[in-house]
């Protein structure tokens, strides 16, 4: 082997096994639109803010795919051990980030939405 090749060959080596490591995988978190008052809809936003554009809106029951990360630092994953009633509590009044395809067209898309009205489901 030529010297020259070597660092090719070790740039192919390292670039192998850094697909092939696991990663850090996030875990959707799947909860619940309740308590929207009749007639209303829980909005998902562009941004975590209640005057960013609307991307979408859903109806009491409609269950989500949040991605588990909220505005402020705090992991869905950190409070999973928690019960449903203290997991409500803990994100009561914070943004948390969704899932979610609002044309039913398969393109999936992020958005955030007010967490007072959504439950663990």
């Amino acid at each position: 082997m030529k010297l020259k090749s070597i660092p090719i060959a070790l740039a192919v080596t390292v670039a192998a096994l850094a697909t092939s490591l696991p990663s850090k995988a996030s875990v959707f978190h799947a909860w619940e639109v309740t308590n929207v008052p009749w007639g209303d809809v829980l909005n998902v936003r562009r941004w975590p803010a209640s005057y960013s554009q609307i991307e979408s809106a859903y109806p009491n029951g409609t269950v989500l795919s949040l991605t588990g990360r909220c505005k402020g630092g705090l992991m869905l994953d950190d409070i999973a051990h928690l019960t449903d009633w203290q997991k409500r509590q803990v994100v009561r009044y914070k943004w948390c980030e969704v899932w979610h395809d609002p044309a039913n067209s398969g393109q999936w898309q992020t958005g955030w939405v007010y967490m007072r009205y959504m439950r663990p489901h």
